[in-house]
């Protein structure tokens, strides 16, 4: 007995020692809890994302036979989406009013993160509030009221006919691709608003004093100081405003009519009333595909003109 006892003995205390020393890793190692932080949120996305892409994929190899879906390995979507020509049209539309819209927002965007971030000194949460006021109504509400403002009949054109600027009202203004990027920039320019003024709030002011030290002018400052240091928001924002207007089907479903349609409402359309799931998969992730490499592409040139501005 006392034998068994001496040979059983090591073994609790050899593990013990071991779950000791992995508690002490733990604790010593930032990015062991960094995961065990991130851990919940890893699994949501793994859960609520991950997962359902990975179905899509796998959808979009499958055949579509009349109203059945057959599991079988096919690149026939794939064909389709990349040898149609009607998709080749949406594309090109899609990426000009995305990449347009995002553009246009940053540039609206900047002015006015950048006046709260060096001009204003006191109360600076009540501008940021102020500024993202119009974007607590429903993003439907908004549109809805750019389509009354864009209309036949709508504040637009009745204010430039009491003008006497024009004798009828303007046709093009709704229903047009530059309806949707009207709409899409308002709806979105909060959005492009934040990061770009978190990055410039965080320059350094000593460094546009040393730069006017060195007889640097307001505009020599901001483009040798100020815009390559707020880089990160800029690039931020045109990935937070570019990534959801190339997937969006509701705005140029109600103000974009048959000239601002985009492949996002083909894909809708294919998923709802056409019930062609496999084709309507393959073009969601050749979509994904392509906004990745503009991405990441966006990101190679923001750092190359980071490069050359400093």
């Amino acid at each position: 007995m006392a034998d068994s006892a001496s040979l059983s003995g090591p073994a609790p205390a050899a593990s013990a020692s071991r779950s000791a020393g992995l508690a002490r890793t733990f604790r010593r190692s930032e990015t062991l809890r960094g995961y065990a932080l991130l851990s919940p949120t890893l699994l949501v996305m793994a859960l609520a994302m991950a997962a359902p892409t990975a179905m899509t994929v796998a959808l979009s190899f499958f055949i579509q036979t009349g109203f059945e879906i057959e599991a079988t390995f096919s690149l026939q979507n794939y064909q389709k989406v990349f040898t149609n020509p009607i998709f080749e049209a949406l594309f090109y539309r899609t990426l000009w009013i995305s990449g347009t819209c995002a553009l246009a927002t940053v540039l609206i965007a900047y002015p006015m993160a950048y006046y709260v971030a060096f001009h204003v000194h006191r109360r600076k949460l009540v501008w940021v509030i102020l500024m993202t006021l119009p974007f607590w109504t429903s993003y439907l509400l908004r549109v809805f009221a750019w389509k009354v403002v864009l209309g036949y009949n709508g504040a637009i054109n009745s204010g430039l006919m009491s003008l006497g600027l024009i004798s009828e009202p303007l046709e093009f203004l709704l229903y047009s691709p530059e309806a949707v990027i009207i709409t899409l920039a308002h709806a979105w320019a909060a959005f492009a608003i934040l990061p770009i003024y978190v990055s410039l709030e965080k320059i350094d002011k000593s460094l546009l004093e040393a730069a006017a030290d060195l007889g640097d002018g307001p505009m020599a400052r901001f483009f040798r100081v100020t815009l390559p240091l707020s880089m990160p928001g800029v690039v931020a924002a045109l990935f937070l405003i570019f990534i959801p207007t190339f997937g969006d089907f509701v705005t140029p479903a109600l103000v974009g009519g048959p000239d601002g349609l985009m492949l996002a409402n083909i894909v809708q359309k294919l998923f709802g009333k056409l019930n062609d799931w496999p084709l309507g998969s393959a073009l969601s992730i050749s979509m994904m595909a392509v906004v990745t490499c503009l991405c990441l592409a966006i990101l190679w040139l923001s750092r190359k003109a980071k490069e050359r501005l400093i």
